[in-house]
């Protein structure tokens, strides 16, 4: 290992740590994040897709209780939220770095205008929140004979 002599002014003055932290605030900035931020910024990863019959949301939510989720449908706004909350059950471990992440969340997603709202069913099995919306019959794709 080689030794260097400290200047305190080298890292104060650097252009690059500069920009890497502008670009670090901007790319990621998840890892300026303080621990109580954390516990309100939590959202779970959404696919959204269709097939012929119906839009799908699929949510990403383990190890939470089905209780804690609410699914509501107002004015075309579909809407996700619920709180995971944390487990205190173990006392006599010390943590050394706990990465689950705690509190509440909320998504929202705005749907087509002609969507039947009553007829939207939801599942959650497996720590998957599936949410299927059917596609009204006016948007479902017609197959036409080839005579």
């Amino acid at each position: 290992m080689q030794l260097m002599k400290w200047n305190p002014t080298r890292d104060l003055f650097s252009p690059r740590r500069h920009m890497n932290g502008v670009f670090d605030d901007f790319f990621y900035p998840s890892r300026r994040r303080s621990e109580d931020e954390s516990l309100w910024r939590w959202n779970p990863a959404v696919d959204i897709y269709e097939d012929d019959d119906s839009i799908v949301v699929k949510a990403e939510i383990p190890g939470m209780d089905r209780k804690s989720i609410k699914v509501d449908v107002k004015d075309r706004v579909l809407t996700i939220k619920g709180e995971r909350s944390e487990d205190n059950e173990v006392k006599e471990e010390r943590f050394y770095r706990r990465e689950r992440t705690y509190g509440r969340f909320e998504r929202a997603f705005t749907l087509p205008a002609d969507v039947k709202t009553e007829q939207i069913k939801a599942e959650y099995k497996d720590g998957v929140l599936k949410v299927v919306v059917p596609k009204p019959e006016t948007r479902k794709p017609k197959q036409i004979a080839i005579h």
